[in-house]
């Protein structure tokens, strides 16, 4: 379903702590969306670039608009990190990421999605940037630490610990596959995470927002799309996706593109 007028272009993005990788989607014909602000995509806890697949150019293709996903440092192609992260390491990335990105591509206003935790992010980027961040869209995000969101990190847990499990992790972050593991389990398991939420951001975002969360999404009830959708001060449109689990724009792409467009027409 890739479409041969997609143009995509590999990027590296010099920070203080290493280079970040990206990769930009520019349709060929997009007439009439010249200057119409790009869509930021921002991972999940284990994800990088090369895990959206083809739903970037996808979206690129669909909606007309330039898209924009980057791997965070110590994911996929960008440098490796062998810190530990802090815990207030969602708020961080939208403080660090977004002035880099603009710097680079040379935009201003935007949109963001993210998916799972990154979808936590792109929450921090539409409440800090709020003067310029035209829409919100979250998939599969967390809004808080519930049983639900605990009981299936240690179900992951108890599966990476498999022989050879490591090993799909190792084709999209290399070396860097432990610690994107450890990273991800040893955080949000940690007592010292267990008190955090979205709850008090929610209310500085202004914007449109779009919540998108799976029906049978194993690592979060449907109280995560309700608080997102229940506590942002911009027009929310909340979608429960039948059928779905964690990942809906895999498991279901054409969907979710067509949704996500219908939301984006719907801004101008």
């Amino acid at each position: 379903m890739r479409d041969e007028k997609i143009k995509s272009t590999e990027h590296r993005i010099k920070t203080e702590a290493g280079q970040l990788y990206a990769c930009s989607w520019q349709p060929t014909n997009h007439e009439g969306h010249d200057n119409q602000p790009p869509i930021l995509l921002l991972h999940d806890s284990l994800g990088c670039v090369a895990l959206w697949r083809s739903f970037p150019a996808l979206l690129a293709d669909h909606s007309g608009r330039q898209v924009i996903a980057y791997d965070r440092l110590g994911f996929g192609q960008s440098d490796a990190r062998d810190d530990v992260l802090s815990l207030d390491f969602i708020a961080q990335e939208a403080a660090t990421s977004l002035p880099l990105l603009q710097s680079h591509f040379g935009f201003e206003r935007f949109i963001v999605m993210g998916h799972s935790v990154g979808g936590g992010m792109a929450v921090h980027f539409s409440a800090l940037y709020t003067d310029i961040c035209d829409a919100l869209i979250t998939e599969s995000a967390q809004a808080l630490v519930e049983d639900k969101t605990r009981a299936g990190l240690i179900e992951a847990q108890q599966q990476f610990q498999q022989p050879g499990a490591l090993d799909r992790l190792r084709r999209y972050h290399g070396d860097k596959a432990a610690w994107v593991l450890n990273a991800w389990i040893n955080t949000w398991l940690s007592s010292a995470f267990a008190n955090w939420s979205l709850r008090d951001v929610l209310p500085q975002v202004r914007c449109p927002a779009l919540v998108l969360h799976g029906e049978h999404d194993e690592y979060g009830s449907n109280l995560h799309p309700e608080q997102i959708a229940g506590l942002t001060t911009g027009p929310a449109q909340l979608e429960i996706i039948a059928g779905a689990q964690h990942v809906p724009h895999r498991e279901q792409e054409d969907w979710v593109i067509k949704r996500v467009c219908q939301f984006l027409v719907g801004l101008k």
